[in-house]
């Protein structure tokens, strides 16, 4: 049976929110958020976090969690999973993103069974988008064939009809499945790729790689912290579970 883990990349220095993955969330930083949910899914020996940042380090091992620390010249958080599972040396990795205090459990325990039975194929989660989100250009469109293979990805409205309508019907859910020769690959190409430059969207320089990306349609009221103000949204949630 092949081994697999789940890596949570956390960079402190990010461009739109510095320092988000210890961003306060009812008590608890965003980071911790995120590994009890990853814990939930696949137990706290499969759970780990890859940064580059002492501050982060520190602040995940005083709730508990595992690091792994890696370089500060990873260009996106796949290639800092990559660096770190190339100490870790899991056959597969599921990578959860650091800003993602939402995601569900079930999703994530969702993609490492499938790719637990199969890790030939990249993996990737998407849900339906909801009517604020369609015009964010922070929220990644993806756009599937009938078979759900990704097409393509995009921070704009896509698909796009010829009336002049952007009908964006889904959108990214941060959670990723790699076979490690996938990690590798990604890793050795050692700059971003061309639409992976233009659109901001890690998971293109795959497909500008010719690898086949299946996409996983997942229940999700996930809210991806990209600014202060979508951790405030989050914080909204969070508060009024507690009530």
């Amino acid at each position: 049976m092949n081994s697999g883990a789940v890596i949570i990349p956390a960079r402190y220095e990010s461009t739109r929110f510095p320092g988000k993955p210890l961003a306060d969330i009812v008590g608890k930083p965003m980071i911790q958020h995120v590994y009890e949910l990853c814990v939930q899914a696949v137990g706290g020996d499969r759970a780990f976090v890859a940064t580059d940042n002492k501050n982060i380090k520190t602040v995940v091992e005083a709730f508990g969690g595992r690091v792994v620390m890696t370089s500060s010249s990873c260009l996106t958080g796949t290639d800092r999973i990559a660096e770190a599972n190339d100490e870790l040396g899991f056959d597969f990795v599921i990578n959860v993103q650091g800003d993602e205090p939402l995601i569900k459990p079930s999703a994530i325990k969702k993609v490492f069974d499938m790719m637990q039975r199969d890790s030939s194929h990249v993996l990737n989660c998407y849900c339906k988008i909801s009517p604020g989100e369609a015009d964010s250009a922070t929220v990644p469109k993806v756009v599937v064939s009938e078979s759900g293979k990704l097409l393509y990805m995009s921070r704009g409205a896509v698909p796009f009809d010829k009336s002049g309508l952007g009908r964006s019907r889904f959108k990214q859910v941060c959670i990723y499945g790699f076979h490690r020769d996938h990690l590798r690959a990604f890793k050795a190409y050692q700059t971003k790729s061309t639409n992976e430059v233009f659109e901001d969207i890690e998971i293109l320089r795959f497909l500008d790689l010719d690898f086949y990306v299946q996409m996983l349609e997942v229940e999700a009221d996930s809210i991806a912290v990209d600014t202060p103000q979508d951790l405030e949204r989050v914080v909204r949630v969070y508060e009024a579970k507690m009530l």
